[in-house]
């Protein structure tokens, strides 16, 4: 919508209330507390319409609706193809991805915004259900410019390397610190970017060595951009996990989505992720 259609939308929203939705305060545009209770008000309606639909689809035996998942920034190269063929499958639903740190994908559970969630660490505040999808690896890894002498380190070469790390709150970010802590390393932090592309471009370009994940280095890996520095103690292992709130009330796309992951998940794996065990 055009911002003046807004505008139209907000003021004959208000018109039905006594008490004000919103102030401006500055230039700033604020919710009131009233704002904030109506809207979770309505969002409680707008589900049991979808609810509606969903049911009605149901018994026409057609999936329908929106599926929404909220993925931590790695997961965007696994997420595609645990959904590709069931989408293909049921044409008239919608597909809301929400790529985020791990922070966000925790707030978007929390908040209960989202069907499911991916991680790669279980959030510790939440009471959750999980199914585990894959294992992720992290490798620690430089320009494949850089001279090999081909031999297997040990961690300590954590402390010679200038590291580039992810942002706080990033889940990659929280296990390469626990990592550190635990093996009592004295680290180089060179450089903090906000995203895995962006630490394998720096990387690359020769500014640094990182520890993230192998899921999202085939093509480098494969054409040379990037290597694999050999060391005792690596990869990182952790599990890839689809999570939702305990006790969540499924509709009936999101409970068809798990009993397609159950069934699927193995042959995905093995097709598509097969390369992960060369490594």
């Amino acid at each position: 919508m055009s911002q003046p259609a807004v505008s139209i939308q907000l003021k004959n929203f208000q018109d039905q209330f006594d008490l004000r939705l919103t102030e401006v305060v500055g230039r700033q545009l604020h919710v009131t507390d009233f704002g904030k209770e109506i809207a979770s008000a309505v969002s409680v309606i707008l589900d049991q319409v979808n609810a509606i639909n969903y049911k009605t689809e149901s018994f026409r035996g057609q999936l329908s609706g929106k599926l929404k998942i909220s993925v931590v920034s790695t997961g965007k190269y696994i997420i595609p193809y645990f959904l590709t063929d069931f989408v293909k499958m049921h044409p008239e639903i919608t597909l809301e991805l929400d790529v985020t740190n791990k922070s966000g994908v925790v707030k978007n559970l929390e908040n209960n915004e989202v069907d499911f969630s991916l991680v790669s660490l279980l959030p510790a505040k939440l009471i959750v259900e999980k199914m585990e999808l894959m294992q992720n690896k992290l490798y620690i890894i430089t320009s494949g410019e850089s001279q090999s002498d081909e031999k297997t380190y040990t961690k300590k070469i954590l402390e010679k390397l200038p590291l580039i790390f992810r942002e706080e709150g990033s889940a990659t970010r929280l296990v390469l610190e626990e990592f550190i802590t635990k093996n009592n390393l004295d680290v180089k932090r060179k450089l903090e970017l906000t995203s895995n592309e962006a630490v394998k471009q720096a990387v690359i370009s020769g500014l640094g060595s990182a520890v993230i994940p192998l899921i999202g280095l085939k093509n480098e890996l494969q054409n040379g951009d990037l290597r694999i520095i050999p060391t005792k103690g690596f990869p990182i292992k952790s599990m890839w996990h689809l999570i939702w709130l305990k006790g969540k009330k499924f509709s009936p796309l999101a409970e068809a989505y798990i009993k397609y992951l159950q069934k699927h998940k193995s042959e995905i794996i093995s097709a598509k992720f097969g390369w992960t065990e060369n490594y």
